[in-house]
């Protein structure tokens, strides 16, 4: 399992908790329990959880196959939306890829893209967990409750 939680930050706005996870592609189970616990805790709805769930796990796995260790789940949570970031140290930024039906992988930022309704995207971020390393952010937003998408 993945490291408990090794920043937390709370504020009048909002609340962001962070974990490093695994090097390796044990890193996607581990997400998806820790968002899925985290997301549960702050009340968002089930079905949005599941939501969520699913996209973390898609980012997480394109970090581990074509970005760069250490690998960080950011979940962000404010009266609003809630953000969840995976941050990798890879150079290389995501890009949809159009694939056939046939194809057993390349569909994660559609998914992403399609389940965010758009609210999608990556940057440059900095590690919450190794202070001084760069690397890149890919995130997804939604809305606290259904009814906003």
């Amino acid at each position: 399992m993945a490291e408990t939680a090794v920043a937390e930050h709370s504020s009048s706005v909002g609340q962001s908790m962070v974990w490093r996870l695994r090097d390796d592609a044990r890193a996607v189970g581990d997400a998806r329990n820790l968002a899925r616990r985290a997301l549960l805790l702050i009340g968002l709805q089930r079905d949005l959880v599941e939501d969520a769930v699913l996209m973390v796990s898609e980012l997480v796995t394109n970090a581990v196959l074509y970005g760069d260790a250490p690998y960080e789940l950011v979940v962000r949570v404010d009266p609003v939306e809630v953000v969840c970031m995976v941050v990798d140290a890879g150079a290389a930024r995501p890009k949809p890829r159009s694939t056939d039906t046939q194809a057993e992988n390349g569909r994660g930022l559609l998914i992403v893209a399609e389940l965010s309704a758009g609210l999608y995207g990556c940057l440059p971020q900095g590690f919450a967990t190794c202070p001084g390393l760069a690397g890149k952010a890919t995130w997804f937003a939604l809305p606290h409750t259904e009814g906003r998408r």
